[in-house]
């Protein structure tokens, strides 16, 4: 198991961090410890996305990066409705 990890190139790398950000954003949200609604889970969800849609793209994968598409446009949409409910309130 752990020979895998010496067969990783740096795009594996960079995927698994992402993994790894959007994992501990879930694990957070379902623990209480953020909230969805903060703008550091759609942040953090942005971002790990991105490292892994970066990582797709030297080893491409279809659904992979459909699902990195469509998980980009969601964090996209909630820092977006984020923004909005904050400033309409002021």
């Amino acid at each position: 198991m752990l020979e895998i990890l010496f067969e990783l190139t740096w795009m594996d790398y960079v995927g698994v961090v992402g993994t790894i950000i959007i994992v501990a954003a879930y694990y957070a949200s379902q623990m209480r410890y953020m909230s969805s609604e903060d703008l550091l889970f759609p942040l953090l969800n942005l971002v790990g996305s991105i490292l892994i849609a970066f990582s797709l793209y030297f080893d491409f994968n279809f659904p992979s990066v459909l699902m990195e598409f469509f998980w980009i446009l969601i964090s996209l949409i909630g820092i977006i409705r984020w923004f909005t409910a904050k400033y309409s309130k002021t």
